[in-house]
């Protein structure tokens, strides 16, 4: 059970048609990958209509994993459209309870920011975090190397576990501090997440604006070799873990949809073609 996805389903150009309009998108993407993760919740809490949309876009076993709320991981640097911390959360949850209830929910992402590190404060903020999101499965994942020290790597995982979060485990550039190690364990039976973010390191931290960073952060494409190596990985973690699900998330080049189909076919599953057109142009 490894499903293999991308990051968002609206820029990855070679999936579509020429003049395929972004209403269409999603259902067209579900014809080449199991699972999505949306990262359009992390800017805003989606509305009802958009949610249930997506439902009848998409077969009944596509799965989601839903990115949370900036503010829910502490990203937001202006103001934040909630009374209070409660509020936030229960919007959010009431936003993606529909996906929850049909079954299709595979993990509610907390993805924290490079200077969420390593201390006692923000251990407790992790576990009144996760007693707020109730029976949702939730997803962490580190982006402050404190939390995989040598020290603390055991430590880590043995809290995550029984703290009920599910491992995101990342492929990413080592890069100092706000970057973290490839950690190759299960804290979940149920699910493990992996999300492929690229090996650039000398864009990783690179400054600037929001569509400039993204530009370069994300700009890599997997070797079939390195990919070969992820295989490995995968079915040694499908030991520990009953579904592995996979994030491309490398795309600031367009290289996140041919990666993704680059491992289904390492692992035997038969991709789909890209549409005619783009097989042309490449």
């Amino acid at each position: 059970m490894i499903k293999i996805g991308l990051a968002g389903w609206g820029d990855h150009d070679d999936l579509y048609p020429a003049g395929t309009p972004s209403s269409d998108k999603l259902r067209i993407y579900s014809r080449h990958f199991p699972i999505v993760e949306v990262d359009s919740s992390f800017y805003a809490v989606q509305p009802e209509r958009n949610i249930r949309k997506w439902l009848r876009d998409t077969p009944d076993h596509f799965g989601f994993i839903f990115k949370v709320y900036q503010g829910m991981t502490g990203h937001t640097r202006g103001r934040i459209p909630y009374a209070s911390a409660d509020a936030m959360f229960e919007d959010f949850k009431l936003s993606i309870g529909p996906v929850h209830q049909a079954g299709r929910l595979k993990a509610v992402l907390f993805q924290y920011p490079p200077w969420f590190d390593c201390t006692r404060q923000h251990v407790e903020l992790l576990k009144r975090t996760k007693a707020r999101m109730g029976d949702l499965p939730v997803a962490l994942e580190f982006r402050h190397q404190s939390w995989f020290r040598p020290e603390y790597i055991d430590k880590t995982l043995m809290f995550m576990e029984q703290e009920g979060w599910i491992h995101s485990i990342c492929d990413e550039p080592q890069a100092g501090e706000g970057s973290v190690p490839t950690i190759e364990r299960a804290t979940s039976r149920v699910r493990t997440i992996v999300r492929f973010h690229g090996r650039n390191e000398e864009g990783w931290n690179r400054q600037g604006s929001g569509e400039e960073w993204r530009a370069v952060r994300y700009l890599y494409r997997y070797s079939e070799a390195e990919l070969a190596e992820w295989k490995e990985r995968l079915l040694r973690l499908q030991q520990s873990s009953e579904e592995i699900c996979v994030i491309f998330n490398n795309n600031s080049g367009g290289h996140a949809a041919g990666n993704a189909k680059d491992l289904q076919r390492l692992l035997g599953q038969e991709p789909r073609p890209l549409p005619p057109r783009q097989m042309e142009l490449l």
